[in-house]
């Protein structure tokens, strides 16, 4: 298992080697720059902006200036928000996203695997009906209109919670944020669940074992619900960074202070390390999760090995 993890953190180093030359490429080739703005600034100014961040050196010694810094761990300063690195401003804003999307995440798991369970045990009936139009319509309403709505309803008409703001985390602000960033995972779960389980509860061993006396209840928690939660694991990986990550539309809406916010400045704004370093950020989880999904498929599956 060791052995497993180190090879994969170290085919992990040239994917993050070619995300960071891709984004650097891409961004440098890209019209414009950092400091172009509709106010034309003096020559002497223009340039001793650009060589206080080094812009004004080749493109190539830029790069490898570039790769030197993310070997210390350094992501380089932000060109937009001056006197300030671009680790502090993901320090700002990722224990938010991790927090939002962490819960929102645990809510999907929570409601769409049971829904999931029901559906598949109620196959053909109406509940079986009910459980899927719910998550179709859970899939098929975009983010962007379910936080609205739910600002409109619980925070407008209702006043039971606040519309929006981070209010240092406080259980009261996360409320609407996190029901509207779980909705569409929920809805995926539960119907990746419904016909994983589905298709297991039809499998030899499993009328095997209820000839052999066993419960359903227990047929379902001890033989079937392992299998059926492998393609579970599958979409968790890419799903754990894209709400950990956070949703632009949920930051927008209730004016939250996550990453998202810094990433889509920095792209309009030509903030080349800001853009880059938050690029990274998002390969480093998506191999962290793949990693994570790869070693629970070994533990709910004993046919799995890992060699």
């Amino acid at each position: 298992m060791l052995a497993f993890v180190l090879r994969r953190l170290g085919t992990a180093i040239p994917t993050l080697f070619v995300i960071a030359t891709l984004s650097f490429v891409l961004l440098h080739a890209a019209p414009g720059g950092p400091f172009d703005s509709d106010k034309v600034l003096l020559p002497e100014i223009q340039a001793s902006i650009e060589a206080a961040y080094h812009l004004d050196e080749p493109v190539l010694q830029q790069y490898a200036r570039y790769l030197g810094q993310l070997a210390r761990g350094d992501l380089g300063p932000s060109f937009q928000y001056r006197n300030t690195s671009v680790n502090e401003l993901i320090a700002q804003g990722l224990p938010i996203d991790l927090a939002i999307g962490g819960l929102a995440l645990g809510v999907a798991l929570l409601v769409g695997l049971p829904l999931g369970a029901f559906a598949a045990l109620k196959r053909g009936s109406a509940w079986d009906r009910l459980a899927l139009g719910v998550s179709l319509l859970g899939i098929s309403v975009p983010v962007y209109v379910i936080a609205p709505v739910l600002v409109l309803v619980f925070a407008v008409t209702l006043q039971w919670l606040p519309a929006g703001d981070w209010g240092d985390g406080a259980p009261r602000h996360l409320v609407l944020p996190v029901l509207s960033l779980a909705a569409p995972y929920t809805a995926i779960i539960a119907r990746l669940f419904r016909a994983s389980l589905a298709e297991v509860l039809d499998a030899p061993y499993i009328r095997t074992a209820r000839a052999k006396g066993l419960s359903w209840s227990t047929v379902v928690l001890r033989h079937a619900s392992r299998p059926a939660l492998l393609p579970i694991v599958s979409y968790l990986g890419p799903a754990a960074v894209g709400v950990i990550t956070g949703s632009i539309v949920i930051e927008t809406v209730f004016s939250l202070p996550g990453i998202g916010r810094f990433f889509v400045a920095g792209a309009f704004n030509r903030d080349y390390t800001l853009v880059m370093g938050v690029t990274l950020l998002y390969g480093v989880l998506i191999v962290i999760a793949n990693l994570l999904a790869d070693l629970c498929y070994a533990l709910l599956d004993p046919r799995i090995r890992i060699r």
